[in-house]
């Protein structure tokens, strides 16, 4: 510290005796302003009140479409939940039949049964993908011609399976001619 600084600081107290008087400061520069000059507050500006209504507006869009956008994304719109509820119920019961079917046959043996289920149960997973997928709102109408063509994969493999359980096995038997 240089003796300037000391000096200062030791006689703070001297320096501080003379107090400014705001009032008399102001009333000065009022003065040097002169009489036509006029204290505008910054809200009345016009190009302020412009700017503030562009930014409400800005805001107030970038809300709806913040929460139009979430929405979408995380709902199914109404017609595209209840097409999915229909398609749903209508093969979910017929699947649900069906499997019943096969697992009471008594045709076929455990083995054939776990591994005929394990496959169902791969396209059970592939049906929830497909669900997440439409829930992700990605090209609605195919997700949903998907889902239907795995419901009618496993029905066909069911009826197929079913179909060769109850043919009667023919025994062929060579029948000669004897001439």
């Amino acid at each position: 510290m240089d003796n300037f600084e000391k000096y200062i600081l030791e006689n703070r107290k001297q320096f501080d005796v003379h107090k400014a008087d705001k009032e008399k400061l102001w009333a000065n520069i009022e003065e040097r302003l002169g009489p036509d000059s006029k204290v505008i507050p910054f809200w009345k500006f016009p190009l302020f009140k412009i700017a503030a209504t562009v930014a409400v507006i800005l805001s107030v869009a970038g809300l709806i479409g913040v929460a139009t956008f979430a929405h979408s994304g995380s709902l199914e719109s109404p017609v595209v939940s209840q097409e999915l509820q229909d398609i749903d119920m209508y093969y979910a019961n017929l699947v649900s039949y069906q499997v019943r079917l096969v697992e009471k046959s008594s045709k076929l043996s455990d083995s054939d049964k776990e591994e005929f289920l394990s496959f169902m149960d791969e396209l059970d997973k592939e049906h929830e993908e497909l669900r997440l997928e439409l829930q992700n709102n990605i090209d609605n109408e195919a997700v949903l011609e998907a889902i239907v063509a795995n419901y009618k994969k496993r029905i066909e493999l069911i009826e197929n399976l079913l179909k060769q359980l109850n043919e009667p096995k023919v025994i062929q038997e060579d029948y000669g001619y004897t001439l």
